[in-house]
């Protein structure tokens, strides 16, 4: 620690011997003299800028080891340098906390948006596609009318025909084309469960 730090816990030492004179029976012109010196002592560190109290705790901290061991000691703050965004904590709870289903319509809305394309690739027909988006579009919409308060809903609704079309294509190229193989017979045993023998 530096001389100043050393110097205040001296004069912290000082002060602390001086209160314990005033229960042991000292006279009036003396306990004038103590109340003159704790003054004075006050003063002194009422004249402590705010910024050396702080380096002070500061470096007491440090020589205490409390902060020794934090989370991000020598790695990035998270989400430092990003542009700013107002759901910030919501999203950050969320994440903490592995919540999923609940917050506020704004950003359920836009976390399944981002999710949508995979799926819709898992349903298997065009009804059941067009029904998920119809759904999701409706629920856009009533979140949009902020009945229910929250940040505001930027998601965007989704045109049910292109949506219906990318699926398609999407659904294509991941179909591999089957060359005309010949039809392989089928064994006795096959015939005969199929009722085919």
């Amino acid at each position: 620690m530096g001389s100043g730090s050393a110097e205040y816990r001296k004069r912290l030492e000082r002060a602390a011997e001086v209160r314990s004179y005033r229960g042991a029976g000292i006279s009036a012109e003396e306990e004038a003299a103590l109340d003159a010196l704790d003054a004075a002592e006050r003063e002194k560190r009422r004249k402590v800028s705010d910024a050396a109290r702080a380096e002070y705790l500061v470096r007491d901290a440090m020589a205490q080891g409390k902060f020794d061991n934090l989370e991000y000691a020598g790695k990035p703050i998270p989400g430092l340098g990003e542009s700013y965004d107002p759901d910030w904590w919501v999203k950050g709870l969320l994440q903490r906390e592995n919540i999923s289903g609940l917050g506020p319509p704004a950003i359920l809305l836009r976390t399944e948006d981002a999710g949508l394309d995979h799926q819709l690739d898992g349903q298997y027909t065009e009804q059941q596609v067009r029904e998920l988006l119809e759904d999701f579009n409706r629920r856009v919409i009533d979140a949009r009318r902020q009945l229910q308060g929250g940040p505001p809903v930027i998601t965007r609704t989704r045109d049910v025909d292109a949506e219906v079309e990318r699926w398609r294509a999407r659904r294509a190229a991941q179909t591999p084309e089957v060359a005309d193989e010949p039809r392989t017979e089928r064994t006795w045993w096959q015939r005969l469960w199929r009722g085919q023998a």
